[in-house]
């Protein structure tokens, strides 16, 4: 098995929400067998602004789905999105 690199976009529920927040709760809820590489902040439009997750996963069935559902219920977050997976060499 090898692993892969995945960028989960986390979008907030509204520009008021604190992003310190929402980062700190994604770094506490990291599931097993995912690691965390970083966290960037994309702007996205009239001062709302999105998370770029990007884990580090085994390649194996259902890679991301844990870290993906348990993003989802994270607070403040509206929704969530898997933008690229590319495999490590």
């Amino acid at each position: 098995m090898g692993e892969v690199v995945a960028t989960i976009k986390l979008m907030p529920e509204s520009p008021d929400v604190d992003l310190a927040q929402i980062k700190e709760n994604v770094e506490k809820s990291i599931p097993e067998g995912t690691e965390l590489h970083k966290i960037d902040e994309e702007p996205i439009a009239f001062g709302l602004v999105a998370l770029n997750v990007m884990v580090i996963v085994d390649d194996a069935e259902g890679g991301t789905e844990k870290a993906e559902e348990i993003f989802s219920q994270l607070d403040d977050v509206a929704s969530i999105e898997v933008v690229d997976v590319r495999r490590l060499m």
